[in-house]
C-alpha cells in the first residue's frame, strides 16, 4: 500500500488527472445550469485524453520511423503511436460533440426560456 502511494506521488500527471476528473464530475453533478453541465463533461473528457497521453509516454523513446538503411529494429526503443492517434481522434470527436450539445442546449433555451434543469423539467410535465 505504501508503494502505491509513493509511486503515485512520483507521477504528478496522475494526480492532475484525478483532480481534473473530479472537478469535471463535481461540475456536472452539482450545477443545475445545462451549459455548466456540458462544460463539466468536457473537462472529464479532457482529463481522460490527458491520462491517455500520459500512459503513452516512454522515457528515452523515439518516433517509430525507420531511416533508410536500418534493418534491425528493437520495438522497445520506440513510442507506440496508437495512443496519440486515439487522442487526436478523441479531440476531434470531443469538439464535435461539444458543438452538438451546445446547439441542443440553445434549442432547449429557445423552447423553454431557461437553462435551469429544474425549470425545464417542470415545464415538461
Amino acid at each position: 500500500m505504501i508503494e502505491l502511494i509513493t509511486d503515485t506521488f512520483e507521477r504528478p500527471n496522475f494526480i492532475a488527472f484525478v483532480i481534473l476528473f473530479l472537478c469535471g464530475l463535481y461540475i456536472a453533478m452539482t450545477h443545475h445550469n445545462l451549459v455548466k453541465k456540458v462544460i463539466g463533461l468536457y473537462v472529464i473528457q479532457t482529463s481522460v485524453l490527458f491520462i491517455l497521453v500520459t500512459f503513452s509516454f516512454k522515457q528515452g523513446g523515439t518516433v517509430p520511423i525507420l531511416l533508410p538503411g536500418e534493418t534491425a529494429v528493437d520495438a522497445r526503443d520506440y513510442v507506440n503511436p496508437l495512443p496519440h492517434a486515439l487522442t487526436l481522434t478523441g479531440i476531434v470527436v470531443g469538439v464535435a460533440t461539444l458543438g452538438v450539445s451546445l446547439s441542443i442546449v440553445t434549442a432547449i433555451y429557445r423552447t423553454y426560456g431557461s437553462l435551469n434543469e429544474d425549470e425545464v423539467l417542470k415545464r415538461l410535465e
